[in-house]
Order: structure tokens, then C-alpha cells, then sequence
């Protein structure tokens, strides 16, 4: 017989533990009839007696004794995998989580997060990576728990949590010779521009605007990230369009000025996303509401 039922598990076990196929029977609720029948069948499929009646009870076999460890193994893993999943507890947790994100998300997130981890889970490991064309596939197979940030490619197909609002402001050095407090649409495309092409991610709906508006900008500088233009702004007469919550930073820590673009430039929404696979994964639960609790709620518009 290929077969071989749970419930003949059961069976088993009680009748070994109580010596008694009616005391087997009542402890797991079912009739001796049935406690009979599948006693018979796990006979069958293990070609033995199992056990045998002896003056003080059914005594099991060598073959009986074999086999009952790894069945009362294999029964305690069964209703262990049924049971609640196990809570994620971050005092004591030690895990890694690898989250992909904006150079942005690197500069005014993961400091907020850092700090909350040290406090609330010092075991907890966070590897950032930045976000590629190949972060669907990462997410997928988990080798990524979460996505973070303005990331229209990942909103089909995906769980996702919106955690603040975020639009688009122009910086310019302090000392610039032609530019204080305000630019105005002929200023704006006078200038040269630095231009951030940050792959992956939404940023690119600032062309988008600005070409509907015939606004071409005079582009001296592509860069491939956020990271270091605050320092080129500052010593150059260049512009550069940056998301508020990043210029609000840089223009606390160089000396750049905060402008309003001259066109307004849409809204948009930071994101977590995760894949439906981990949904229900403890850890990834507790990572997302970290995350939902330490940015959601506030708005990041205001200096």
C-alpha cells in the first residue's frame, strides 16, 4: 500500500502509548471500530503485526519499536507546520533583511530607520541595494524583502503601502550671481542644469512636464544619482530638480538655496512593496509596519 493516512499516525501512537486500542480510541475521539480498521491498515502497509496481545495490554512488535520514534517525530513536525505561524520577535531577532531603494531612501530614511533598529531590534542586519530593472525578479524569489520608493514599475503585480507624499523643488548655490529666493520660467531655462538619470525609478516624469510645457532645459551635467549634487550646486551656477524632502536636507547641510520650480511639477507617492509570496512572513510583516511607523503619517512637503 502506497498510501499511508495521518490519522493511522494517530492510531498509532495512542495505541503504543496506552497499550489499548479502546483507550486509543477514546483519547482521539473516534470509534474502536475505526481505531480497528486502521490498525489493520498500517499492518497492511508496513507488512508487521505492530502489536500483539499479551496479558497486560497490545505490546509492540521490534518492528512497532523501530518505527514509533520517527512517527512520533514526523506527527510532532505535522502539528507544529498546522500551527500559527511563529511570531517575529525583533528584541531578540537575528536576521537580515535586504531592502532596494532610491539613493534618496539612503540619504533621509535609512538613518531614521537605523536608529529605531538600535533601540528596538539590535540584532536585526539591514543590506541596502539600489533599485535595478532585475528588482521584480529579486522580489520574487525573496532574495529582496522590500522595495522602497517612488517606483511606478513595481505598482502591477505587487503588494504596496503608500508612506508619504513627496513633489519636486529646484536648488540653486546661495551665492548665485542671477538666482535669489524665486526663478522665473525665463531664468529657469536660461540656466544650465544638472540632470539626475536615476534608472528604475519614476523621476523621469519631470521631462515629461516640462516637454508638455516646451520647456527644454540647457543641460550641461548627467549624473547618475542624488547623492553628490548638493556639493556641485553650491559651487557651480548650475540648477537641479530634487524631490522637497532631499532638498530640504541639503539646504540644511550646504550652502544651496530652495526654489519653487517655475512649472508646477506633479505629486507623487513613496511606496513599500513587497512580494504576495511573503505576505504573511512574520519578519517581513514586522519590517513593513516598522517602516509604515516610522514614515507614513507625516508630511515630508515642509522643511
Amino acid at each position: 500500500m502506497a498510501k499511508l493516512d495521518l490519522d493511522w499516525l494517530g492510531v498509532f501512537v495512542e495505541v503504543y502509548k496506552t497499550q489499548s486500542v479502546s483507550r486509543a480510541a477514546v483519547l482521539l475521539g473516534m470509534e474502536q471500530a475505526s481505531a480497528s480498521i486502521a490498525l489493520n491498515k498500517l499492518r497492511l502497509h508496513f507488512d508487521d503485526r505492530l502489536f500483539t496481545r499479551t496479558s497486560l495490554g497490545m505490546a509492540p512488535t521490534p518492528r512497532a519499536e523501530a518505527i514509533y520514534p520517527e512517527l512520533l517525530e514526523a506527527l510532532r513536525r505535522i502539528d507544529k507546520a498546522r500551527g500559527a505561524p511563529q511570531a517575529f520577535a525583533p528584541a531578540n531577532a537575528q536576521r537580515e533583511f535586504c531592502i532596494c531603494m532610491t539613493d534618496i531612501s539612503e540619504i533621509v530614511l535609512l538613518p531614521r530607520l537605523l536608529n529605531h533598529l538600535q533601540q528596538a531590534a539590535p540584532g536585526v542586519v539591514i543590506e541596502a541595494k539600489p533599485i535595478t530593472q532585475d528588482s521584480r525578479r529579486a522580489l520574487e524569489s525573496g532574495s529582496m524583502d522590500l522595495a522602497v520608493g517612488f517606483i511606478p514599475s513595481l505598482d502591477a503585480g505587487f503588494y504596496q503601502q503608500a508612506l508619504f507624499a513627496q513633489d519636486f523643488v529646484c536648488l540653486a548655490s546661495r551665492s548665485h550671481p542671477r538666482v535669489q529666493s524665486k526663478i522665473s520660467k525665463r531664468a529657469f531655462l536660461a540656466e544650465g542644469h544638472i540632470v539626475v538619470a536615476s534608472s528604475a525609478t519614476g523621476h523621469s516624469v519631470v521631462d515629461k512636464v516640462l516637454a508638455r510645457h516646451k520647456a527644454v532645459r540647457r543641460v550641461v551635467l548627467r549624473v547618475p544619482s542624488f547623492l553628490g549634487v548638493a556639493r556641485i550646486v553650491e559651487q557651480t551656477e548650475f540648477l537641479v530638480i530634487v524631490p522637497r524632502l532631499l532638498g530640504n536636507m541639503l539646504a540644511a547641510q550646504e550652502r544651496v538655496q530652495v526654489l519653487e520650480p517655475p512649472w508646477p511639477l506633479p505629486p507623487y507617492r513613496v511606496k513599500q512593496h513587497w512580494h504576495e509570496r511573503f505576505n504573511a512572513d512574520a519578519g517581513n510583516l514586522w519590517l513593513r509596519h516598522t517602516m509604515a511607523t516610522l514614515f507614513s503619517g507625516t508630511d515630508w512637503r515642509k522643511p
